[in-house]
């Protein structure tokens, strides 16, 4: 079986490049770190251990053998592991799947597993970006579009700011910070609408929000 993305003619895009458009950056998220953020792993890794935790707890004080105790403690842990195993797999599939390029023209999103698709977002499209860092040398880097741009949420997902569903956000998600894509874009979208750009400013520690300066699209 050959996936869509096997036969593209070039990586993560669609289609070649018509002339006078290049590829800028190319990138994929860092899987273990959009599997965490995106499916909630740490939240539900907590979630279930305080599940076995009670399990075995109620198990150690109803049974009448320990044998009983044992076997109950047993079934919460394995089904608490295979949810987690399977979430594991699932969030491996969607960081190998994705592939994000920025272009001097558009950012695409290569994304999907059983339902492969590209995404094709025109400078154009883009009001404004923002970018996020994290603790574990990822960002996330945030698209808003315009309002007569519309991308469904569904289409996006796990490419999609949380909670913004009416009105979808694309993300380029858990992209490691060494890459440089934030700067790639910055540049790229000033360049676009043809304003002067300054580097993202850093912060010391921590998570970092802020916009993209020259991120604006007249």
């Amino acid at each position: 079986m050959i996936a869509e993305h096997e036969i593209e003619p070039v990586p993560g895009l669609p289609e070649k490049l018509p002339e006078g458009e290049g590829i800028l950056w190319q990138g994929a998220p860092r899987w273990w770190s959009l599997a965490s953020r995106a499916l909630h792993l740490r939240g539900l890794a907590l979630y279930f251990a305080l599940m076995v935790g009670w399990s075995i707890w109620n198990a150690a004080t109803t049974a009448e053998t320990f044998g009983e105790a044992a076997f109950a403690a047993a079934t919460s842990l394995g089904l608490a592991l295979l949810c987690l195993a399977v979430l594991v797999v699932i969030g491996r599939a969607l960081g190998q799947a994705s592939l994000y390029t920025i272009t001097n023209k558009r950012v695409v999103l290569r994304v999907g597993v059983a339902l492969p698709m590209t995404i094709n977002i025109p400078f154009t499209a883009v009001e404004t970006a923002a970018v996020k860092r994290h603790a574990d040398g990822t960002e996330d880097i945030v698209l808003t579009l315009s309002p007569k741009h519309k991308i469904a949420w569904l289409a996006l997902w796990p490419h999609a700011r949380p909670w913004r569903v009416a009105r979808a956000e694309p993300m380029l998600r858990a992209v490691p910070v060494t890459s440089g894509a934030a700067q790639v874009l910055a540049r790229a979208l000033a360049a676009s609408a043809s304003v002067p750009v300054t580097p993202v400013l850093e912060e010391g520690r921590g998570v970092r929000d802020g916009a993209l300066p020259g991120a604006v699209v007249a």
